[in-house]
């Protein structure tokens, strides 16, 4: 695996700068971008973060330091992408032409020339960190703000065991800067929108227990989402409903895509690795969140899941 000096010494000899994040994108790839872009930007170079046409509005103020400019790339990054799939349509065209990649997840199939991945990492944020001292950058308050959003986002605000004495260490830096860490707390982790709070109503009734509990599983389906006016973009967080419960083992939250697929998402206790079960459909992820995609309906898709947890656990 490269070294993390040598990916700054890459990005301090390139310039023209692509940074691509993952379809649904959440704090850890955006913040990943939005760091690197300003601190390649902070450098003198000319750099660009490019999203998945729906984005989280909550996350807009990552984009505050950012100076919007327009050529044609000559160097393309992804941050936090594991696997093409996770590449947004509107980005597909760039799949295939990733100079560097930069990922946390256990297992990563990007084609890129140049990756540096590493999966004891809680966020994809703390690598660029990382990089972004090895190059020397200023660490300003706002490049803080983005740093701070993926790290927290990515370990439930602390409180997920994927959390490290490296992750506090961190923070513990960033928290030397001037941004509003309180706000930003309170706009990820707290305020919810009444359409959230109409998803969260509908994933409670559909969910189901089985094996005595130890597992729960729940979706939501387009024509539920479109009678509360709510986008596919909009359903962050929904993933850890289910393992919230007391005595789950294994949660998982089924939402269908407007293509007719199935995202499922899983999150598990200790007892399970989660990245482990969603191999056996063709995913993956982190030890304790992972997911898969599935084509087959609610029924099917829970019965497969069903068998796999009697195969493996004697369930």
């Amino acid at each position: 695996m490269e070294s993390i000096k040598k990916i700054a010494d890459v990005l301090k000899n390139n310039d023209f700068f692509y940074i691509l994040t993952h379809i649904y994108p959440d704090g850890d790839t955006l913040g990943s971008a939005y760091a690197l872009c300003q601190a390649l930007q902070q450098l003198g170079k000319h750099a660009k973060v490019l999203t998945d046409v729906n984005c989280p509005s909550k996350f807009d103020f990552l984009k505050n330091n950012i100076k919007e400019e327009n050529f044609n790339p000559k160097f393309i990054i992804s941050v936090d992408i594991a696997e093409k799939s996770l590449i947004p349509s509107n980005l597909k065209k760039f799949e295939n032409s990733i100079n560097l990649c930069i990922d946390h997840h256990i297992k990563n199939s990007i084609d890129a020339d140049i990756s540096y991945t590493d999966h004891t990492a809680a966020a994809n944020c703390e690598i660029i960190y990382y990089i972004l001292k090895e190059m020397g950058v200023k660490i300003d308050g706002n490049i803080a703000s983005c740093l701070y959003a993926g790290i927290s986002t990515d370990t439930g605000c602390f409180k997920y065991s994927n959390t490290t004495s490296k992750s506090h260490f961190i923070v513990s830096e960033l928290l030397k800067r001037d941004f509003p860490v309180s706000k930003i707390n309170e706009d990820l982790f707290i305020k919810k929108s009444k359409k959230k709070i109409e998803t969260e109503k509908i994933l409670n009734k559909n969910l189901e227990f089985s094996f005595d509990g130890k597992c729960a599983i729940t979706h939501i389906t387009t024509d539920e989402m479109k009678s509360i006016n709510i986008g596919e973009n909009e359903l962050d967080g929904i993933a850890s409903l289910p393992i919230s419960i007391e005595n789950v083992n294994i949660g998982i939250t089924m939402r269908e895509k407007s293509s007719g697929e199935y995202k499922i998402s899983v999150r598990t206790s200790s007892k399970i690795n989660a990245n482990e079960f969603c191999e056996n459909f063709g995913g993956g992820g982190h030890s304790r969140a992972a997911g898969f995609s599935s084509f087959d309906d609610i029924f099917k898709i829970k019965e497969k899941i069903k068998n796999i947890l009697t195969l493996k656990f004697g369930w």
